[in-house]
């Protein structure tokens, strides 16, 4: 399982920039570049979620990644293979908002 950093503090499951998903997924099935792509397991954090901040459980380094960038280099049958990938997109509202700055076309 690849480390997982994510920089987008408006999700329901960043915690301290980690995720407590065990398992996200990553959109872009026509990337070319880290904007085509997106994290789709994005849920925006509402201001009335702000004291169920533990309601959703604990975030770890580490997540399984069904990646469905698959003209991306660390793609392999839609799990990615990266040693780390970095998730951004600080002020996201919605997934389209976020992106996998990991993300490299493997382009031929």
């Amino acid at each position: 399982m690849p480390e997982l950093r994510c920089t987008v503090q408006t999700c329901l499951h960043n915690k301290q920039f980690y995720c407590d998903l065990d398992s996200i997924r990553v959109g872009g099935s026509s990337a070319q570049k880290p904007a085509d792509t997106c994290c789709d397991s994005f849920e925006e954090r509402k201001e009335s979620m702000s004291n169920a901040a533990d309601v959703t459980g604990q975030a770890s380094a580490r997540s399984d990644i069904d990646c469905k960038a698959v003209e991306c280099m660390y793609n392999d049958n839609c799990k990615c293979h990266a040693g780390k990938i970095s998730v951004e997109g600080s002020n996201a509202c919605r997934c389209g908002e976020t992106e996998c700055a990991t993300f490299h076309c493997g382009c031929k």
